[in-house]
């Protein structure tokens, strides 16, 4: 935290939204988005034809912006969190919208910046009248968009939310993605937001590019001046206006606490992740990027517990060759040894869409063709995956593990192909390795009420609890009128997991968890008392988790399990474990 005096003030405070951790005291700016007002301008005829080239030109203009920041946040931060300017992208390339915008200006005989700006705003208009949080939400995608290619149409420069040469926090009525994307992060310590929320577009980046942020503070630029001294709490969601001294001592104490846990688990990195009375749980990293893989071994995770695939299909005309996709897996496996790498196949569709493979939009992505489903339809892409992995393998410590299996006739639909890839590569005489484990991950009831019949035919299986927890309860995380029926302690989870690792263990498999779950250090009670034998979470997050598990005993976490799976609520359910993890490591929870 800075030191400078604070002005001579009442300390107020205003709370929000909690969405990126971290503590920062600075001078605010108070950010306030440019809204171009477009007066209309009739036209002759013979004007069409010079505003449809300006229109198209502005298009363009601002698909290379687009692009341009894109790439900027794909060698910063990673190709993940810069596909969500892929929707900007859809935006400047929708049909509907510039054919709309071409018949208003052939009927209307106005400047196409102002047929433009009235269209877009009817399309945000509409999805704002629709009751859906996460539509209401991509509004703000749109009016970026529109913004960009209305400055073009004038001829003016795009808008710097953080043009200052000191550092400060933004306090703004709202960030879009790409005003985030820019901000400078040595200058720029922190936003609030009056709108947003967890979900949005800017609190992803916001998590990405490291500085607390809070959101959802209303009115709060009615409340601060440019100049003000503020402190924002991304822990808590609280900004405090001129903090005074005694608000100060308190959160220079905090601070330091939280750099002394820091330091202790840096000291920790290279043990070993076993409970007290002796349990080993493999401690591994979910890997999304390239650049994520130096992070594994800091971190002291014992290999890569899910290697995510889809970065490699993400921001391209074109999917990825056999080659390519060899010397990405070869050079990960190569990176884990002594440890192992589990490559997870191709995870698309849902929320995730890829420039460079023929998605069609769906009405229900999410029940739709996602994943190994994608897969098992486009066989060669599938294929081309598969022979890189089975090439990489001759490491020894590449397995497969197949996204959102739902039954057995999927999973042996996927080794068919798999076999049929091994004859492929041997009757070409490339070395590959034939013997490669092959596990599954577990998302759907199906497949937990299918895994006696599923462990025969899987080597592993790894739980994946964000969408185990999404379909069984049928919540979509998205919408916040339900996000709070998203409950991991719900009693029927707790069930599922049991019943995967029963019927694990009695065919001689191992069961670990690669969801948000294997991260959150208030449930690793439960889920060491459940049986999970790996737990693959964020490389940052390692330590944390490492520092939980050495902290326990697993009989009585398996105590605390055999009790919580007799509880019908799932608040008590949550109480019991983060009970148990408050008396063992307290000091990673405050």
């Amino acid at each position: 935290m800075d030191g400078h005096d604070t002005k001579h003030r009442d300390e107020q405070r205003f709370h929000g939204i909690a969405v990126a951790q971290g503590i920062a005291r600075h001078t605010a700016v108070v950010h306030f988005s440019e809204e171009e007002e477009i007066l209309p301008r009739p036209l002759d005829e013979a004007d069409l034809p010079s505003e449809i080239l300006r229109f198209e030109a502005a298009l363009i203009a601002t698909r290379v912006e687009i692009l341009e920041i894109q790439q900027k946040i794909t060698t910063a931060i990673g190709a993940q969190d810069a596909s969500i300017f892929d929707a900007h992208l859809l935006v400047v390339e929708d049909r509907t919208l510039i054919d709309e915008v071409l018949r208003g200006l052939e009927r209307e005989r106005l400047n196409v910046e102002y047929i433009f700006q009235q269209v877009a705003r009817r399309y945000c208009a509409t999805l704002e009248a629709i009751d859906d949080p996460y539509l209401s939400e991509r509004v703000v995608d749109i009016e970026d968009v529109s913004h960009r290619v209305i400055r073009h149409l004038l001829g003016k420069a795009s808008r710097n939310p953080a043009a200052q040469s000191a550092p400060h926090i933004i306090v703004a009525h709202n960030l879009t993605p790409s005003d985030t994307a820019q901000l400078d992060r040595g200058l720029v310590q922190g936003f609030v937001t009056e709108v947003g929320s967890k979900t949005s577009h800017t609190a992803i980046m916001a998590r990405s590019l490291e500085i607390p942020a809070i959101v959802g503070m209303q009115g709060i630029c009615q409340q601060i001046q440019t100049g003000d001294d503020i402190l924002i709490d991304g822990y808590s969601g609280l900004l405090i206006l001129n903090p005074s001294s005694a608000t100060l001592a308190a959160y220079e104490r905090l601070a330091r606490q939280k750099a002394q846990v820091a330091e202790r688990l840096r000291l920790i990195r290279e043990t070993a992740s076993t409970t007290r009375d002796g349990r080993h749980i493999i401690l591994s990293a979910n890997v999304d990027l390239p650049e994520d893989l130096s992070d594994v071994a800091a971190n002291g995770a014992e290999g890569i517990g899910l290697f995510r695939t889809e970065f490699l299909y993400l921001n391209r005309e074109a999917p990825p060759g056999e080659e390519e996709q060899l010397e990405h897996y070869r050079n990960a496996a190569q990176l884990a040894l002594p440890h192992s790498v589990i490559i997870r196949t191709l995870d698309i569709g849902g929320d995730k869409l890829a420039s460079s493979l023929d998605t069609p939009e769906e009405e229900n992505p999410f029940l739709g063709c996602r994943a190994i489903r994608f897969c098992l339809e486009n066989p060669s892409i599938f294929k081309t995956q598969l022979r890189a992995i089975l090439r990489a393998a001759t490491l020894n410590n590449i397995r497969i593990m197949y996204p959102m299996i739902s039954g057995v006739e999927e999973l042996r639909l996927a080794n068919r192909i798999l076999e049929e890839c091994k004859q492929e590569l041997g009757s070409a005489g490339i070395p590959f390795n034939p013997w490669i484990e092959v596990g599954i991950m577990v998302e759907t009831p199906s497949a937990v009420f299918t895994a006696d019949h599923l462990a025969r035919e899987s080597r592993f299986f790894s739980i994946g609890t964000n969408d185990l927890i999404q379909y069984s309860i049928a919540v979509d995380r998205l919408n916040q009128r339900i996000a709070h029926l998203y409950n991991p302690t719900h009693p029927s989870i707790l069930r599922m997991i049991r019943m995967v690792v029963d019927a694990g263990r009695a065919k001689g498999i191992w069961t670990g968890i690669c969801g948000e779950m294997a991260a959150d250090i208030t449930l690793t009670p439960l889920l060491i008392g459940l049986g999970i034998e790996e737990l693959s979470a964020t490389s940052a997050l390692v330590p944390r988790v490492k520092k939980a598990v050495q902290s326990l005993d697993a009989s009585a976490c398996e105590a605390l399990a055999a009790s919580a799976l007799g509880l019908e609520d799932s608040a008590e359910i949550l109480a019991r474990s983060l009970a148990m993890a408050r008396e063992h490591y307290g000091e990673l929870l405050d």
